[in-house]
């Protein structure tokens, strides 16, 4: 299978959110069918429950890569982006995603609590492009931090940050000025690896 650490997202306790744009894509996985992934995703990382987002093809360069959409803060809480502009392609797909999400169950039978980052306005001219990735879901989990963007919409950034506040209460929000990561389609997630803490 062909992968990539955006694609996917677990709880680490047997529920996985998955992009069907992306996973499912013949310029990934030609020829993979839903099924057949499902097997070889349950296999290689012990999921148990796997909840499929639609994403949207060919209108980035990730093909709607899961950490744009859809993140676990912890199990059974998922933060999930929403885009409010009615012009933009992304309103439906994220109005969908929220739905979809807020009526699922992790692999424990539990229903999912979910938290929406509604997308900026605006973003800095100077990076404005059709490629530039404007959501807070991307954010990166660090020791005692989550670190954020912010992309100048006063409103949008504080609420973000409020939410992010809220689901990570053990840990400090900060945000970055990221524009450059994001104008190219990405997010600090997008340009970082976490590892998990090993006990023992």
């Amino acid at each position: 299978m062909v992968l990539e650490g955006g694609g996917i997202e677990v709880d680490g306790q047997g529920t996985a959110i998955v992009a069907e744009s992306c996973v499912l894509n013949d310029n990934r996985n030609p020829g993979l069918g839903k099924e057949e992934c499902e097997r070889q995703l349950r296999q290689l990382l012990g999921l148990d429950k796997i909840i499929w987002l639609p994403g949207v093809k060919g209108k980035d360069i990730t093909d709607g890569h899961t950490d744009f959409y859809a993140r676990f803060a912890q199990p059974g809480v998922v933060v999930a982006g929403y885009d409010p502009d009615p012009a933009s392609f992304d309103h439906a797909v994220t109005r969908g995603h929220l739905e979809l999400l807020r009526s699922a169950t992790d692999a424990q039978g539990k229903r999912l609590e979910v938290i929406a980052l509604q997308a900026p306005s605006s973003v800095s001219a100077r990076f404005e492009s059709k490629e530039f990735a404007a959501g807070y879901v991307g954010f990166y989990v660090c020791n005692a931090a989550v670190i954020a963007q912010e992309f100048g919409d006063t409103k949008a950034d504080a609420a973000a940050r409020n939410a992010l506040q809220r689901a990570f209460a053990g840990r400090k929000v900060v945000q970055l000025k990221l524009d450059g990561i994001a104008a190219g389609g990405g997010s600090i997630h997008c340009a970082t690896l976490q590892e998990p803490l090993t006990v023992g």
